[in-house]
């Protein structure tokens, strides 16, 4: 077994992580006394924004209004995907009805939650796709109130194209607000009065602080750190190709890992010949950006198999996996900690980010070794109920008995004597006294 590191990377997906929890603990506490009014002052503070926090009816139609009709059509397109795809999961979902043993009936019932709340974040990037990944999916699996919040920059409010996106997907209610301050008032039902029971979606570090502090009060799709990609590449792959991916994810942000794979020195050598330039086709600040996250967290290793590589991407565990080589069918089943996967140089994961269908809200720093991506099961409850006919309990009652007494735990034991005598009086049972 060789592995060789072409490129090392000088910092890993936890590098460089401020402290920011007694900041946002500070600004949650004040916003859970202070209310709305606090939540106002940050919004003025932070991002420059004195108008009202709840976007009227009238500001969502003027957005979708002074967009290009080509842009509202590529929107439509990404919410299609999304919601097919949604819609897809939700129906490989069920709820059902079983006999365990005689009399004795359990089942699972799918419940969707009241209230999500989605973040979609609006600072460096307009992220419009992740209005429709995040707002699309929770309607389609029944979510009764959906609220999204987005920051609003000055007099210039929410992006236009994000209030489109929020309004064709769904949302019930769009607040202008961003950071630390957004995710307190969906959690806390400020401007709605519904408390969020989930809160989804992207964000920088304060963001997600924030749904992790509050993971346990409410619900979360995933803790997320910054973006990252893997490209498992052969000596069948194109090199310009493999590159181009990589500054594309590259281009997120200064900390987000783009890592390759191959089991091709000659490949590696090219992709590392590329990449400058590559780099270089940017314009700023993408372009900075770019180049310090490569330079601090690009990696190149070679490997000298299939297998090998297999065992190195599942370490990794990336939240964007690309496969670049012959076989497909043989890496989709050999590959396993990913947060989506995509097959072959046609696709790129900057379709999957925007409009093919799979969802792009995804585990990272190694989250992908065990839990997917956001998908219609975040916003259900899979709940169970039992019901049993007197008869049953014969049995059921009295081992629930004799394991409790096992246990040490009498008073369960004797929810279990008093239905037996009351069912099956005279009738004398081993009951672990």
């Amino acid at each position: 077994m060789t592995i060789q590191h072409i490129k090392r990377a000088q910092n890993t997906p936890v590098t460089g992580e401020d402290d920011t929890r007694k900041l946002v603990q500070d600004m949650l506490r004040e916003i859970e006394q202070g209310g709305e009014a606090r939540v106002k002052e940050y919004a003025r503070e932070l991002d420059g924004w004195e108008q009202d926090i709840v976007v009227s009816r009238e500001q969502i139609n003027a957005a979708g209004a002074s967009l290009s009709a080509q842009t509202r059509e590529d929107i439509e397109f990404s919410h299609a995907r999304v919601k097919r795809f949604a819609e897809a999961q939700l129906a490989s979902m069920g709820e059902f009805e079983t006999e365990l043993s005689p009399g004795l009936f359990a089942g699972q019932r799918l419940i969707a939650v009241n209230t999500a709340g989605c973040y979609v974040p609006g600072g460096r990037y307009a992220h419009i796709a992740s209005a429709i990944m995040s707002i699309t999916t929770a309607k389609v699996a029944g979510v009764r109130h959906i609220v999204a919040c987005s920051p609003a920059h000055k007099d210039r409010g929410v992006h236009p194209a994000i209030l489109y996106a929020a309004d064709l997907a769904g949302a019930d209610t769009i607040l202008a607000l961003g950071g630390v301050q957004g995710v307190a008032a969906m959690a806390f039902g400020h401007f709605t009065g519904h408390a969020a029971d989930i809160l989804v979606g992207p964000g920088n570090r304060f963001v997600a602080e924030a749904k992790r502090i509050l993971y346990g009060r409410v619900g979360i799709d995933l803790f997320a750190g910054p973006t990252e990609i893997l490209v498992v590449a052969d000596h069948s792959a194109d090199p310009e190709l493999v590159a181009s991916d990589l500054v594309g994810q590259a281009e997120h942000g200064p900390d987000s890992p783009a890592w390759l794979v191959t089991t091709s020195a000659a490949l590696a050598k090219k992709v590392m010949e590329l990449m400058p330039a590559y780099i270089e086709r940017l314009p700023q600040p993408n372009r900075s950006t770019t180049e310090t996250s490569w330079r601090d967290y690009g990696e190149v290793v070679v490997v000298e198999s299939a297998e090998e590589a297999v065992r190195v991407s599942n370490e990794y565990a990336p939240e964007h996996l690309e496969v670049h080589c012959e076989n497909l069918d043989w890496w989709l089943r050999h590959l396993s900690n990913y947060g989506s996967l995509f097959l072959g140089e046609e696709t790129t994961v900057a379709y999957g980010d925007k409009c093919s269908g799979t969802n792009h809200i995804l585990p990272t720093k190694g989250a992908a070794r065990y839990t997917g991506g956001l998908s219609v099961g975040k916003f259900i409850k899979v709940l169970t109920w039992q019901r049993m006919t007197e008869g049953a309990n014969r049995e059921v009652g009295a081992v629930t008995a004799r394991i409790s007494r096992a246990e040490g735990m009498h008073g369960h034991a004797l929810t279990g004597d008093d239905r037996l005598a009351k069912y099956f009086p005279g009738e004398k049972f081993d009951l672990g006294h």
